[in-house]
């Protein structure tokens, strides 16, 4: 095991995954899979407004994977969907060199080690980016829903 890689902090996040499981009355739901490595992330959201107003997540992810889901769980509920791409989009170019997320989802300082693991890259964002997209198919939803109404 890579001491650098997988810290303490790595596997004390991925043990400490909260809001896991899948949500009842979803309104926006989106699965992630790496092709790379297999690791799969499904998030389910409820949304008040713009904002997550509950998540619920099924991780089947490395270590690094899991840390990044146990950020999301800690911090999504309030979050806005912009809150959500942008860390999601912060991530991205945190593994790519560039200062960690702040605010919020700036625990994903964490996984700065990763940066030199490109394999492990889309594993370590699944999370992020299936969270996006069930905002967007909440979002989606509702505006449909309303527009029908």
């Amino acid at each position: 095991m890579n001491d650098a890689l997988y810290s303490s902090e790595i596997l004390r996040l991925a043990a400490e995954i909260p809001h896991i499981g899948r949500l009842d009355r979803a309104e926006g739901s989106a699965r992630r899979v790496s092709r790379l490595c297999g690791s799969a992330v499904e998030v389910d959201v409820r949304m008040d407004g713009g904002t997550i107003a509950d998540i619920g997540l099924d991780v089947q992810a490395c270590a690094l994977g899991q840390a990044s889901a146990s950020v999301l769980g800690a911090n999504a509920i309030g979050a806005s969907v912009l809150e959500i791409n942008q860390a999601r989009d912060a991530l991205a170019a945190m593994l790519k060199g560039a200062p960690a997320p702040q605010g919020r989802f700036s625990a994903l300082a964490a996984l700065e080690n990763a940066r030199d693991y490109p394999a492990r890259h889309a594993s370590i964002r699944l999370a992020f980016e299936a969270a996006a997209e069930a905002c967007e198919a909440a979002l989606t939803t509702t505006n449909t829903a309303t527009a029908t109404g």
